[in-house]
């Protein structure tokens, strides 16, 4: 089964950000990753606190983003890391349920799969506004990552409507969603 998974951002958003992750919730969206990078470690908690709370509330994966500190004070076993953030934490997340990481090239997917990551992000795909100055790296990409490693590969990065199927052709396991979904208005 082919699955969308929303990555917030707050910065987003146009309306309040909790109502937008209880709308998230409610959704078909498969997963929720909370990637707030600019948080302190006390607010990414009291955050995490209130959105794990929600996504119980609907039954909806939550996985936290990089706080594996947080993480284990909330009892949460699924996390999504950068790789460098994985090659510090590999010891510590090698007993979590799922360990998401975020790769850029073949051999960063491969390490990652070394490290033990249960699942990849691979991007970005298409151009998007987050990164405005980078080439996308394309289908292609996505393709060679799909065929070299033996988990699931998200693709992220510019995924719309327009282009998801591109993503699914590839090989990808589903596709990660950041913009599209933030700044939609509630419906």
């Amino acid at each position: 089964m082919f699955k969308i998974i929303a990555v917030t951002n707050r910065k987003l958003c146009h309306i309040d950000f909790l109502e937008k992750l209880e709308a998230l919730a409610k959704s078909e969206v498969d997963s929720i990753i909370l990637r707030e990078k600019d948080l302190s470690e006390e607010e990414y908690y009291n955050l995490a606190k209130n959105v794990l709370r929600i996504c119980e509330k609907y039954n909806k994966e939550c996985i936290l983003h990089n706080f594996v500190g947080v993480a284990k004070r909330l009892g949460q076993s699924k996390i999504h890391l950068s790789l460098p953030m994985l090659e510090k934490h590999h010891n510590e997340v090698r007993n979590f349920e799922k360990v998401g990481v975020s790769i850029h090239s073949l051999e960063e997917g491969e390490r990652a799969v070394a490290l033990g990551a249960t699942y990849i992000t691979a991007g970005h795909i298409f151009q998007t506004d987050c990164k405005k100055d980078l080439e996308p790296r394309g289908v292609s990409f996505l393709e060679n990552i799909c065929r070299a490693v033996n988990i699931p590969v998200y693709a992220i990065g510019g995924i719309s409507k327009y282009n998801i199927n591109l993503v699914k052709e590839a090989g990808a396991k589903g596709a990660c969603l950041m913009s599209s979904l933030m700044k939609a208005e509630a419906k």
